[in-house]
């Protein structure tokens, strides 16, 4: 069997697919030169809207842009609480921060890897004894998988929050036969490159139902833009997606279903070839994923990773230092206690490599490397 390096996400195969359909949309743009919210941005996001049922989508320059200026039309800032995972990227706390307002760090469960209902009931009183005003939870859909939203929203009810769903890792997915994207009081994802649904180079999306809201967020996505480009109403940014990843994503959605099945059945074979030694990953009752991550727990991780990049396996540890142990964040405020289960999962989780066009020889080698890897 080849030695060879494997991709840990083959973009090279999804790029053989789809290249001269992508060549066409991208000449189209390049034909009729509206580079900056071009017609292709509009049909994208109506689009995007159907799809996860919702009345809105409003585009933007990436993942991390979609989180900020939905808080940004939110009126977050300073003396706010945002109830967040440690266990996320930078992103996710970086944004809050940013505005002023004060990130508070909650723990996660080890069975889907989002953010602990139990922890954040425990958070609220700490936030409010700092002096914080609680105003809103984001709920990371990590690895593929959404957060537990029936749990989340009493908790958000009774305090009189609203629920970001950062959605960047889940888009495509379902909780209780909703899609990702109608989840929460507002939704945002991300079209990164690595994402289910990536284009070539930054991108994201956020949704919403709200008239008011939408046309906010419009504002703030072009300077903070009034009746025209020389109005400014509101503090705003340069968050626009550029037409031509629009005009790329057109073209991926044609097949985003079919790779969503694909990215199912390489998860599926994984769970039944695995080492039973190995904790793998589990789709929770009334979820759907899709696999942005195939991510086990180890106790013998490193050495498992090193072994495997010796068969040519790539794998990756998605998050190795935990947002609430880092320096820009050490300061914020987290739950009583500590928070144990994220610091455990840093210490366990290993992410093995997944997309549409893992076939079953080449998943068979590294399931076997794997084999080797645990028993030794």
């Amino acid at each position: 069997m080849s030695s060879a390096p494997l991709p840990f996400i083959d973009l090279k195969a999804q790029r053989r697919r789809l290249g001269p359909q992508i060549e066409a949309a991208i000449g189209r743009v390049l034909e009729h030169g509206a580079f900056i919210m071009g017609p292709e941005v509009r049909e994208l996001e109506a689009q995007l809207a159907a799809y996860a049922g919702v009345k809105h989508c409003i585009s933007c320059a990436s993942g991390t842009d979609a989180l900020m200026m939905v808080l940004m039309a939110k009126g977050i800032g300073p003396g706010d609480a945002v109830f967040c995972p440690s266990f996320t990227f930078a992103a996710t706390a970086e944004v809050v921060a940013l505005l002023g307002a004060s990130p508070v760090f909650v723990d996660v469960r080890e069975d889907d890897f989002n953010i602990d209902p139990q922890s954040l009931a425990a958070a609220i009183p700490v936030a409010e004894a700092a002096g914080l005003t609680p105003r809103a939870i984001i709920a990371v859909d990590l690895f593929g998988q959404p957060a537990d939203y029936r749990a989340l929203q009493p908790l958000a009810d009774a305090h009189g929050l609203w629920i970001l769903a950062d959605a960047a890792q889940s888009f495509g997915a379902s909780y209780d036969n909703r899609r990702v994207g109608a989840l929460g009081d507002v939704a945002t994802t991300s079209f990164f490159p690595a994402k289910p649904l990536g284009c070539y180079g930054d991108g994201g999306a956020i949704f919403t139902h709200d008239d008011d809201f939408r046309d906010v967020l419009h504002s703030i996505r072009v300077h903070g833009q009034g009746r025209d480009k020389y109005e400014n109403v509101r503090l705003g940014i340069t968050g626009r997606l550029d037409t031509m990843q629009a005009a790329v994503l057109l073209q991926k959605m044609t097949i985003f279903d079919d790779e969503i099945a694909a990215r199912n059945a390489v998860a599926d074979r994984y769970a039944a070839g695995l080492p039973k030694s190995i904790a793998a990953p589990a789709v929770l009752a009334g979820r759907t994923s899709v696999w942005a991550q195939y991510t086990v727990l180890l106790d013998n991780r490193d050495a498992v990773q090193q072994a495997l990049q010796a068969e040519g396996i790539p794998t990756m540890i998605y998050y190795l230092r935990p947002l609430h142990t880092q320096l820009p964040y050490a300061r914020f405020p987290q739950v009583p206690g500590g928070l144990p289960v994220t610091d455990r999962l840093a210490r366990r989780v290993l992410s093995l490599p997944m997309h549409p066009y893992l076939d079953a020889p080449t998943q068979e080698r590294i399931l076997e490397a794997v084999h080797r890897a645990v028993a030794a």
